[in-house]
């Protein structure tokens, strides 16, 4: 009698993991506090705006204090992009949630370890789900 009701819930949640777009690198390395980047870099306020123009990315706005986990070492060409997370008791919506931003429209307002690891990226680094 179960079983229906099971083989349900497993499709369901191969559909939901299944529904992730796999997004282009930003870069090939990464800065990170530790090997798996989970320890906060700095802090940093965004002196301007911006709208994220994918899933990779965040909104940030003016005045934001950003948590920093990660500095993307740019290729020739390319833009400096951080990744981070939104702090703020105003914009609760967006705490917790990691992307990408441009790195100049941050200032870095505090460092918390200036022990730095290069880790290259993965594709994970670059999912959109």
């Amino acid at each position: 009698m179960n079983s229906p009701l099971v083989i349900l819930l497993c499709v369901g949640l191969l559909y939901q993991t299944s529904s992730a777009v796999r997004m282009g690198k930003l870069a090939e390395n990464k800065l990170c506090a530790d090997a798996e980047c989970s320890y906060a870099l700095s802090m940093a306020m965004a002196i301007d705006t911006f709208t994220a123009p994918d899933c990779r990315f965040i909104n940030i706005k003016k005045g934001q204090m950003i948590y920093v986990y990660s500095k993307l070492l740019p290729e020739e060409g390319a833009g400096v992009f951080w990744s981070g997370s939104v702090y703020s008791e105003r914009y609760v919506d967006q705490m917790g949630i990691i992307g990408y931003f441009p790195a100049t429209l941050v200032n870095e307002t505090q460092r918390f370890t200036e022990d730095t690891v290069k880790t290259p990226t993965t594709e994970m680094d670059f999912l959109c789900v």
